[in-house]
């Protein structure tokens, strides 16, 4: 702990480093005071009361990346979605149109160009979306039922996302790095308070078991962080070798080199588009209920299905599983090409030892990636559903056949109680949260390390020891 201390002591003697990590504490606080400016004409006792309707939505999903601005519908109500959704979109579009992929590799050009059209496509993407939120807002008498009303707060939202992107930019250019992922940061922690407070609550109640399921959470939550931490620093190391070459009148010897290809490539994409995917439903019916003089109707039977699918329900968590399984495997292959990372090597005369260059390199990186990808998908749906069971818990009864007898059982077992509803805690703190939080400080902390490292100073661990982001 000691040289932990000493590092966070050295961060502020550097005169370049302390301006930048104050650079990007000065602009955290500008982003957290937003959240408090509400856009112009909401109602916002009207909005608390449709808001308990709608937490378990698209409009939930939103709210979490919005740091909890959507909630308020702040002017920084959208956040970084629309930019992520930007440049998610930019990252495909490379292997779907060829003229994208040869603008991708010139180089530092190309990459101001895809930098520049994300932000026109962020600009974009954000109007349609806060046109749909302000047709929401005055269908549920939230804002008056006006045009006026509703470019107000068009432009209103529109102009505090393209600021909130700005704000990023300068923490990516000016400040310690990561500045999208640093905003998202930034909004998740502001509500683990909320969730330190109840956890007191519960402990200061004097209850013996809930005093047990403190700790059980406490210690469940500790451990799913170790799990993150290793996951996101783990690499698979492939011994890459390079032949003496000559290039004019050099001769340059033969190298041994490493490609490290990671567990979780993913990182928590696959989460966020599965995430997303299920809460469209709800979000549809939000917006189209069925008619109640007609209880029987198909559109009735179908809304009360999905009147209970959410965390907790086991249709929901099987789907949601899945999906960020299928989510994984989908992603990775677009952004790890094995066939043009073979064709690569040889080019530049390099090799696997023992793996003819070509298409049985190419076959072999991918019988390898397909193995990490297994197992980072399955760490995925395990870090997203952990949580999910201790806060919502496992609603078995809804399981056909095996599902009464199974709840009487649980409920009927001291200590087994909790599985059917779960531990009771109202804070959101997910697998999604988990993921971000724990990889955004462990970029932040590499970043800060890296410089400490280049003026001579020790790190974070002391000398001869690195901490490893993951994109590291």
């Amino acid at each position: 702990m000691e040289k932990f201390f000493n590092a966070v002591q050295n961060m502020f003697k550097i005169p370049e480093l302390r301006k930048r990590i104050l650079f990007t504490l000065g602009l955290l606080a500008v982003y957290r005071l937003g959240a408090h400016v509400t856009a112009p004409g909401i109602n916002k006792v009207r909005l608390e009361q449709v808001w308990n309707d709608v937490a378990g939505t698209l409009l939930g999903v939103l709210d979490l990346f919005s740091g909890g601005n959507f909630r308020t519908i702040s002017v920084f109500a959208l956040g970084v979605t629309p930019y992520i959704t930007a440049s998610i979109i930019m990252q495909l579009l490379p292997v779907l149109s060829p003229a994208m992929k040869r603008i991708q590799e010139e180089g530092e050009v190309g990459r101001q160009k895809i930098n520049q059209w994300t932000r026109y496509l962020t600009v974009v993407l954000c109007s349609v979306q806060t046109f749909f939120v302000a047709t929401w807002l005055s269908r549920n008498a939230i804002i008056p039922e006006t045009w006026w009303a509703t470019i107000m707060v068009v432009v209103t939202l529109t102009t505090g996302t393209i600021f909130v992107m700005w704000l990023g930019e300068q923490i990516t250019e000016r400040g310690i790095g990561n500045g999208i992922s640093l905003l998202i940061f930034a909004g998740i922690v502001i509500g683990l308070p909320r969730g330190i407070v109840q956890i007191s609550d519960r402990v200061r109640a004097g209850d013996a078991m809930q005093t047990l399921g403190v700790i059980f959470l406490v210690v469940v939550l500790v451990a799913l962080i170790a799990l993150v931490v290793y996951m996101e620093s783990a690499r698979r190391n492939i011994a890459i070798s390079y032949a003496s070459r000559r290039v004019g009148n050099q001769t340059f010897r033969g190298q041994e080199t490493s490609l490290p290809l990671k567990i979780n490539m993913g990182g928590v994409i696959p989460v966020i588009f599965a995430s997303s995917v299920l809460a469209m439903p709800q979000t549809l019916f939000s917006a189209f209920p069925p008619d109640p003089n007609e209880p029987n109707s198909t559109w009735s039977k179908v809304y009360a299905f999905f009147q209970q699918f959410h965390g907790g329900d086991p249709y929901y968590e099987l789907i949601f599983l899945s999906l960020i399984v299928l989510f994984t495997f989908f992603y990775i292959t677009i952004v790890f090409n094995t066939d043009e990372v073979a064709d690569n090597l040889r080019k530049h005369g390099g090799f696997i030892s023992g793996i003819r260059p070509g298409a049985p390199t190419a076959d072999y990186l991918n019988g390898i990636l397909t193995r990490l990808t297994t197992v980072g998908a399955l760490y995925l749906a395990f870090v997203a559903f952990v949580p999910q069971l201790l806060l919502s818990g496992f609603k078995v009864a809804r399981l056909p056949f095996i599902g009464t007898p199974l709840d009487n059982f649980f409920m009927a077992t001291p200590g087994l109680s909790w599985i059917p509803t779960g531990l009771g805690y109202q804070f959101f703190f997910g697998g999604t949260s988990l993921l971000i939080l724990v990889g955004v400080a462990m970029d932040t902390v590499a970043q800060i390390e890296a410089q400490l490292v280049m003026r001579n100073y020790e790190g974070f661990l002391g000398a001869g020891s690195r901490l490893r982001g993951r994109r590291s």
